[in-house]
């Protein structure tokens, strides 16, 4: 029976640590099965290196040799990676400062790091361990990196090519030799994990032509001895085309084949495509979904005759089981509230499976801006074959935006712009915007809130206040300005999932102010209407957005309907905004898009169209080339005015910069613009236009798509400000 329990060697560890870790207590009898317990349980806790158990008579003797605790870990010559992220992943591991100190784990942390660089092209980038005691039993972890440079690849070759040229080949490649604009891409690091994607590209490259038994036979990369040079053989064997002679339909296809085979997207004669294979299977599995088969299988089973060079091409479909949602979950927001994302859904829990709404509730989140990717997976219920649970999972990313734009004339000198968005408050779902314009004619600040769900059935709320200052271009006199303070609500009606109408109400008091130095038109305005002026428009939009991005698009369609009515007040007027984008993919990594845009103004009750609504055209977002807002009516004072009416035609043509391989984020572009402004009484012949054409560079930056453009003009007149050079940050067109 034991009189005491005593413990030595304990330096910072708490001795309850170890009394709660014995199986034994005071006036317990003490034998060896308990002592073997005793000392599993203090090793369990890791806080120890060595323990032992001693009894000096009835009294046991814990004698314990603490492990050492990480006061610090720090990092020398670090470079390539940022430091608090890679020291949360260590503490993760088990290494940080306050977690004991285990030899073996910092070794492998120290390989996982030299991994990391290897991944990174850098292969002769080192990694040295210090350990340094310190008082307390305690020391500091030093990481000592030597990276170096990396790797580049000198040159990719394959062999083994005979139906189309390696430079072909080559160009599908992310993957490149170093180039003159490889220190921007960084194409010319190796990565394994690229590579293999790239020998995929290439496979359904050749696949995508015929060439069914297209295979890679190996794979070579060589490194030069100083580990700075890399190159890469591929060698392939080709095969030879074949043609699809029939495509048959096998299996279960719930009694609806030709619905299924209108889905097909191969045809008698036509060479083989794997891609158009894949795509008809994706369809019928799509449409099983629709059905409510979440789990349909489609196989492919192609018969080859090599002596013809043909093919018949067998999509065999087992259905399964049908099967209903049992919940739908949300993973992966850590910002963002579960209600944000669910009421983008259109799958109902507890109703049968539908591929077409889950695909739809997928993009609808996607297009709210807030996540760098959204995946739906689906899980089967154990123990209920005929249920599923859908999880949707998320990555969050940065939805603060800073916008920036700028321009400079000798007239105007630099004028700014600026914006800062956020477009999901608080992981609310709402947006709060605040807009300023500081140039020398129009000054502007304006505070929006959006609230995408006011009520539950989707209709968003808008609110904008406003305060904005004006004066029309080249006017004589810097104390003249128009002022005009206001607020507006605007409710948005979603019609479909692509479709919103707007309805909203404002009320505007606009103010033309000291005669001195003022646009004779503005002057004749003032003195018929008065120099103050209350107005309360109505707005009704509606609006289709289809693209493929809002930020950079490449594919798809927007188009903008916006009535704005002034009905009652002392300004009465009509003022109409339509606009419509188009965007194509082309070949050779080409893109093309079209914007046309027009505005019209009218008077109402026997006034004519207000001075101070008139549009403007010139410069960015119009015709470049041109100086911001210098075309349409010119005031006898010399001053550019505006118009009632405005046309835009602007067309761009994107290729990429070359060197650059399949990034997209730095091309050029080649446009030609159109447009001009009328009065309200003048017609709109196309013999006023003016055009210009140029070339550009747009950079897809951290703070929003980057364009800088030079333009010469194609029509002009004598009077017309030129200006060549413009850029700005935040607008597509």
């Amino acid at each position: 029976m034991l009189k005491d329990i005593r413990v030595e060697g304990l330096q910072r560890t708490d001795p309850g640590t170890v009394f709660a870790a014995l199986p034994f207590r005071i006036g317990d009898t003490y034998n060896d099965d308990k002592g073997a317990a005793a000392l599993r349980a203090l090793f369990a806790t890791g806080l120890f290196k060595d323990v032992r158990i001693e009894i000096e008579g009835r009294v046991a003797v814990i004698i314990v040799d603490e492990r050492a605790v990480v006061a610090t870990v720090s990092f020398v010559g670090l470079k390539e990676f940022d430091k608090d992220p890679l020291t949360k992943s260590l503490k993760e591991a088990g290494i940080g400062e306050g977690l004991p100190f285990d030899k073996a784990l910092v070794d492998r942390a120290e390989q996982e790091i030299k991994r990391q660089y290897l991944s990174r092209s850098l292969y002769g980038a080192e990694v040295v361990t210090t350990v340094t005691p310190i008082e307390r039993n305690r020391v500091n972890v030093t990481f000592t990196m030597t990276e170096g440079d990396a790797a580049r690849i000198r040159d990719i070759r394959i062999v083994g090519t005979k139906a189309f040229s390696e430079s072909t080949l080559l160009g599908l490649f992310d993957l490149t030799a170093g180039g003159w604009l490889t220190w921007y891409t960084k194409s010319d690091r190796y990565s394994r994990a690229k590579l293999n994607a790239d020998l995929e590209t290439l496979r359904a490259y050749y696949v995508n032509r015929g060439y069914l038994e297209f295979a890679v036979e190996s794979t070579q990369v060589t490194i030069s001895p100083d580990k700075q040079q890399i190159s890469i053989t591929i060698s392939v064997r080709e095969g030879q085309p074949y043609t699809v002679t029939a495509i048959k339909l096998e299996g279960d296809f719930l009694g609806k084949e030709d619905e299924f085979r209108s889905l097909v997207r191969l045809r008698p004669g036509e060479p083989y495509r794997g891609e158009a294979v894949t795509e008809t299977a994706k369809a019928f599995g799509d449409l099983f979904g629709a059905y409510g088969y979440a789990f349909a299988r489609v196989d492919t089973r192609p018969e080859i005759d090599r002596e013809r060079g043909q093919v018949v091409v067998n999509l065999v479909a087992d259905p399964q089981r049908r099967v209903y949602v049992r919940r739908i979950d949300v993973a992966g927001n850590t910002r963002t509230r579960d209600e944000v994302v669910r009421r983008e859904f259109r799958q109902i829990e507890s109703s049968w499976y539908d591929g077409n709404r889950i695909k739809l509730s997928r993009d609808r989140v996607d297009r709210l801006g807030y996540f760098k990717d959204v995946a739906v997976d689906t899980a089967e219920v154990s123990g209920a074959p005929d249920q599923v649970d859908l999880t949707v999972a998320v990555t969050e990313k940065p939805t603060g935006n800073l916008l920036i734009g700028a321009n400079y004339s000798n007239a105007e000198k630099l004028g700014l712009s600026a914006s800062v968005v956020q477009d999901n408050v608080f992981g609310s779902g709402n947006y709060l915007g605040i807009e300023l314009n500081t140039s020398r004619t129009n000054r502007t600040l304006v505070i929006s809130g959006v609230d995408p769900y006011f009520t539950v059935d989707g209709i968003s709320r808008a609110i904008d206040l406003f305060y904005r200052t004006s004066r029309p271009l080249n006017a004589q006199g810097d104390e003249y300005q128009i002022t005009t303070p206001g607020a507006s609500v605007r409710f948005g009606v979603p019609v479909t999932d692509f479709d919103t109408v707007f309805l909203g109400i404002g009320a505007e008091s606009t103010r033309i102010g000291t005669s001195t130095g003022i646009p004779n038109s503005y002057f004749l305005y003032r003195e018929t209407y008065g120099a103050s002026s209350l107005s309360l428009p109505v707005t009704l939009g509606w609006a289709r957005d289809a693209r493929d991005s809002a930020l950079a698009p490449t594919a798809g369609r927007y188009q903008r309907i916006n009535f704005e009515w002034s009905f009652a007040g002392d300004v009465r007027y009509l003022r109409t905004n339509l606009q419509h984008q188009e965007y194509w993919q082309l070949p050779f990594k080409m893109s093309l898009g079209i914007n046309a845009e027009l505005g019209l103004g009218k008077g109402l009750g026997g006034r004519p169209f207000p001075i101070f609504k008139n549009f403007y055209g010139g410069g960015l977002g119009s015709v470049r080339g041109f100086e911001q807002g210098s075309l349409g009516v010119i005031d006898p004072t010399g001053a550019y005015i505006g118009g009632a009416k405005r046309l835009n035609l602007n067309t761009e043509l994107y290729f990429p910069v070359p060197g650059t391989g399949n990034d997209r984020s730095l091309r050029i572009f080649a446009f030609v613009d159109a447009g001009n402004v009328w009065r309200e009484d003048e017609k709109m012949p196309a013999s006023s236009l003016r055009a210009s054409a140029g070339l550009g560079l747009s950079w897809i930056s951290p703070v929003g798509p980057l364009k800088l453009s030079w333009a010469a003009p194609l029509r002009a007149q004598p009077n017309d400000r030129i200006q060549r050079f413009q850029f700005q940050i935040g607008t597509a067109f």
